[in-house]
């Protein structure tokens, strides 16, 4: 059996080459992931009334071929029905918990997931996050790329407990087999 295939979902203004997805992935690597990136250039108007319908068409061709693993960040949540569709594990950043499309996705799902959001991110909701899964990250005061205000060092030290939490969740119940 070959590895296990991770596809990273990007999200409206941070690609797969931010420092999140780096980190995460590169915890994926050491674990046996195989990664895909999905990339694309989200249209400047775009409003998240219509940004499940889009991010359905831009996520559907990567996963033509079985996915073991989503990994989204804040736009890409929207990606979340196909997680519950496939019954595919999930690693969820800073996940547009403010949305019903995404909640909604999340609360039929029936593989495990970690959602990793901030304190001081509008779209994140710790309540909702922890009634919808065992798999929490919540970072006090971080915003909506868990960044936290003072010295950068704090931020870096985020990108830490980012690691160290998708490291325990594929560790445990969302290994994906």
């Amino acid at each position: 059996m070959g590895k296990r295939r991770a596809v990273l979902v990007p999200g409206q203004g941070y690609d797969t080459r931010g420092p999140l997805f780096a980190y995460a992935g590169e915890a994926l690597r050491r674990i046996g992931f195989d990664i895909d990136e999905i990339t694309w250039r989200a249209p400047a108007d775009l409003d998240l009334d219509r940004a499940a319908s889009w991010v359905v068409e831009q996520v559907a061709p990567a996963l033509a071929e079985p996915a073991h693993l989503l990994v989204g960040k804040s736009l890409g949540s929207f990606a979340a029905p196909f997680a519950a569709d496939r019954g595919v594990p999930a690693i969820w950043l800073t996940p547009l918990l403010h949305r019903a499309e995404v909640t909604g996705a999340l609360a039929r799902a029936t593989a495990p997931f970690l959602l990793v959001g901030g304190t001081a991110d509008p779209s994140w909701d710790g309540v909702a996050a922890r009634r919808l899964s065992p798999h929490v990250l919540e970072v006090d005061g971080a915003d909506h790329s868990l960044l936290l205000p003072g010295p950068l060092a704090r931020s870096a030290e985020v990108l830490g407990m980012v690691c160290t939490a998708v490291e325990e969740f594929l560790g445990g119940a969302g290994s994906g087999g």
